[in-house]
């Protein structure tokens, strides 16, 4: 009598995803139109309020007075961008603000990376008091600050300087923090390693711990960089001259004598706003990468 085998019926996994697959809710085809979904009503919501302001920017103050919801009203000109553009020297406002941000951040790095490393492998006397206190100044509001910073650019006759723009703002005590945690995780065995080898503390810091920091100190560039490129507030209050104007600034003086104007607003909104776009197109990898491995989308 012969017998035959049943046979065994295994189940089926489902496939695990690749490295550097996208993010899904799950596995089939539901939660992948779930997500596109998402996306593209989030992407709307940011796209909608950006259209309007181009649509507006691109009518003559009559027909944006119009009555109606429609972001169309008219026929599209270029006349508020030609107005801003032979009332204001955007051309040297945009390099001031290249040149501050810049500055900014390039200083910003430096001083918040290396007090950082010194939080965090530093055992100097008073150096959880000063951790404190850094971390206490996160939560100081910025225009609270800005009195006694006044006073003393008055006191060193720096008002209406470049030094007076750019040196308040490289103090960040939000990246020294977000610094000083990343490099908490850097295995301490790998410099003790470079130590062993000869290197001083500068090498290990510039040769081993830096390189391992890419990631995050891209991060930080990119925020500060940001924060500084948009910040209108101290740049308006501790300059005057025209030349020394940065590019919020100098399109916030260009007013019309019979009050606001809509589609000029808009224009000066999106000439401020153009060159972070063109840097963000030009390293949009870099800074989704960035902004994925560090998690400082939030921050």
């Amino acid at each position: 009598m012969s017998t035959t085998a049943t046979p065994v019926r295994t189940r089926r996994r489902p496939p695990r995803d690749s490295a550097g697959s996208p993010l899904l809710l799950g596995h089939g085809r539901l939660p992948r139109v779930l997500a596109g979904t998402a996306l593209t009503v989030l992407a709307a919501v940011w796209l909608v309020p950006f259209l309007w302001a181009v649509a507006t920017s691109l009518q003559s103050e009559q027909d944006v007075a119009k009555p109606g919801l429609s972001p169309f009203k008219g026929a599209f000109t270029l006349s508020a961008y030609e107005q801003i553009l032979e009332r204001g020297n955007v051309l040297l406002w945009a390099a001031n603000s290249f040149l501050v941000a810049g500055l900014v951040t390039l200083i910003t790095v430096a001083i918040s990376t290396l007090a950082a490393y010194g939080f965090s492998r530093g055992t100097f006397r008073g150096r959880r008091v000063l951790l404190a206190v850094t971390v206490a100044a996160v939560m100081v509001p910025p225009q609270l600050l800005v009195v006694p910073l006044f006073e003393q650019m008055l006191t060193f006759n720096l008002v209406d300087t470049y030094a007076a723009v750019i040196l308040p703002q490289v103090v960040a005590p939000m990246m020294v923090f977000i610094l000083k945690r990343f490099f908490d995780g850097i295995p301490g065995e790998l410099e003790d390693a470079a130590r062993l080898d000869g290197a001083s503390e500068v090498r290990v810091f510039l040769s081993v711990v830096l390189p391992l920091s890419r990631p995050i100190v891209a991060a930080v560039s990119i925020f500060v960089f940001i924060g500084a490129w948009n910040n209108f507030l101290w740049p308006f209050i501790v300059t005057n001259d025209p030349g020394l104007m940065t590019l919020p600034v100098g399109l916030a003086t260009v007013k019309d004598a019979f009050g606001i104007q809509y589609a000029q607003a808009m224009a000066s909104a999106l000439l401020a706003a153009l060159p972070l776009v063109v840097v963000f197109l030009l390293f949009q990898r870099r800074i989704v990468s960035s902004v994925a491995t560090t998690g400082l989308g939030g921050s």
